[in-house]
């Protein structure tokens, strides 16, 4: 299992370097992923649904491009990572710290984000259709034109958000999943930004 794993790493990485002339896209569906050393595989524009990236640490990996939905990223801990264009639908990264990792244009739909602390990360662009943010620490990032739907923000805590006047809020969740409270569009806004801390 583990060298057929490895090997398909391996034509992944020429399916990246002959820009789709030889080798093969890597496929993973339900893999336990905490017992390889990803820091010198190429994952971009990958398959890798349902694999497990709980408590590892992933710096400079390279996931843009890729379709991560289920995968779960729990407690680990993350930095210069990129999820751009990403589709990381129903992905968990509940108890993550998040530094420096960009998820411009990635969809997060029904993504969870439970107890994480991001910081320094670029949020720009992306689409958060009941992402559960409850809990989380946001500091340093930046949601321009980022859309927010339904978005369960309950106990976060925002400091130093950037382009909330750019972003899109149809509504966010204050309350609960079993007793929500929706704010929606200008009302939304006007929450984020009461409940956005600044520090000089």
């Amino acid at each position: 299992m583990e060298e057929n794993i490895i090997n398909k790493f391996e034509l992944h990485k020429k399916w990246v370097e002959s820009i789709g002339k030889e080798g093969e896209v890597l496929t993973l569906d339900e893999v336990d992923l905490r017992g390889f050393d990803l820091s010198d595989k190429f994952v971009e524009q990958a398959y890798l649904t349902e694999c497990i990236f709980d408590d590892l640490n992933l710096e400079n990996i390279d996931f843009h491009a890729s379709l991560l939905c289920s995968s779960t990223f729990k407690n680990a801990y993350l930095d210069k990572c990129d999820f751009y264009k990403s589709d990381l639908g129903y992905t968990d990264f509940s108890n993550c710290v998040i530094k420096n990792s960009r998820f411009s244009k990635g969809d997060c739909w029904e993504a969870i984000f439970r107890n994480a602390y991001l910081v320094n990360c670029n949020l720009i662009n992306v689409f958060f259709y009941l992402t559960d943010f409850s809990n989380a620490r946001l500091e340093n990032v930046d949601i321009s034109v980022a859309t927010f739907e339904e978005t369960l923000l309950n106990g976060v805590t925002l400091k130093n958000i950037l382009g909330i006047e750019e972003a899109h809020f149809r509504s966010i969740n204050i309350g609960t999943l079993e007793n929500p409270i929706f704010l929606k569009s200008e009302q939304a806004k006007e929450w984020v930004l009461e409940k956005c801390e600044i520090s000089e």
